[in-house]
């Protein structure tokens, strides 16, 4: 069973009252976005927009960065940023904030309202879409600094790096190395345990990108791909739908793995090749 992507239409009623109006800013809807993130971690569901809305109200504050970011009044020629202070906003931070002008002169961080929890929660779910940018998007809404292991060394920056490497080798195909990645390490498993079905839900999301790209792999192939062992292997073909034929594993054929052949067609007229036709036989001058 795959994560599925939560439709505008089925978004609790109260979450979607947040995000459609100025609330979305307000600081007292951080716990209310938390409790949605442990819903969707429980029951397999992902809500991009309301997982990135609570990252930019509860946007960790790193030792380089500054608390405030003023926003000058319309028509003012006020400076954007006050003196001698170095403030460190990623793009997508800028847009948010630009977006909440009329409302908000000053952006305040919340990092006492952070949970580390709920971050790496949002981040594990982010992972579980794949192919997407969400993890990414995620990612930009974090200290600038915390995948640096030379100055970001809590907890909180460790998870997210290794977080980032999963992420990293699951977007490049290298399923087998990131099982490896994933098993390798105690942390995984305490960093992924509130989202029920993880690993049953990444080995899906592979078997999806396996079955658009292909319709025969090795058996010892899928058995890397999908981290089971030979004696696992056929049950799980089974539930995927696909079969085992000796030590092959066939794939069903749809739209996105079918072979077809392409035939271009060129329209010329003879009459168009007259001029070219004729100086090949003209003397030359």
């Amino acid at each position: 069973m795959t994560t599925r992507p939560m439709p505008a239409d089925s978004r609790p009623e109260h979450i979607d009252a947040i995000l459609a109006g100025l609330d979305r800013y307000n600081p007292e809807t951080v716990s209310t976005f938390q409790d949605y993130v442990q819903y969707q971690c429980e029951n397999r569901t992902y809500d991009a927009l309301a997982n990135l809305a609570l990252l930019k109200l509860g946007v960790v504050k790193d030792e380089h960065s500054s608390q405030r970011f003023l926003l000058p009044e319309r028509g003012s020629n006020a400076p954007q940023h006050e003196a001698n202070t170095t403030v460190f906003l990623n793009l997508t931070t800028r847009i948010a904030i630009a977006f909440s002008f009329p409302v908000v002169m000053v952006y305040q961080f919340n990092p006492h309202l952070t949970k580390e929890e709920t971050i790496t929660n949002i981040l594990v779910k982010a992972l579980t879409i794949f192919p997407s940018p969400d993890f990414s998007l995620c990612l930009h809404l974090l200290p600038p600094n915390i995948l640096d292991a030379a100055t970001a060394t809590d907890a909180l920056s460790d998870a997210v790096r290794k977080l980032t490497t999963l992420n990293e080798l699951i977007e490049s195909g290298s399923y087998r190395e990131f099982w490896v990645a994933y098993e390798s390490d105690d942390l995984y498993a305490d960093l992924v345990a509130d989202c029920a079905g993880f690993e049953d839900t990444m080995r899906d999301a592979i078997a999806l990108q396996i079955s658009m790209i292909a319709r025969e792999v090795s058996k010892e192939l899928a058995q890397g791909w999908l981290n089971v062992s030979a004696e696992d292997l056929p049950e799980v073909i089974t539930r995927l739908g696909w079969t085992i034929e000796g030590d092959k594993v066939k794939l069903p054929i749809n739209k996105e793995n079918e072979a077809k052949t392409t035939v271009f067609r060129e329209n010329v007229q003879f009459n168009q090749f007259h001029n070219v036709i004729r100086r090949g036989f003209e003397q030359a001058v």
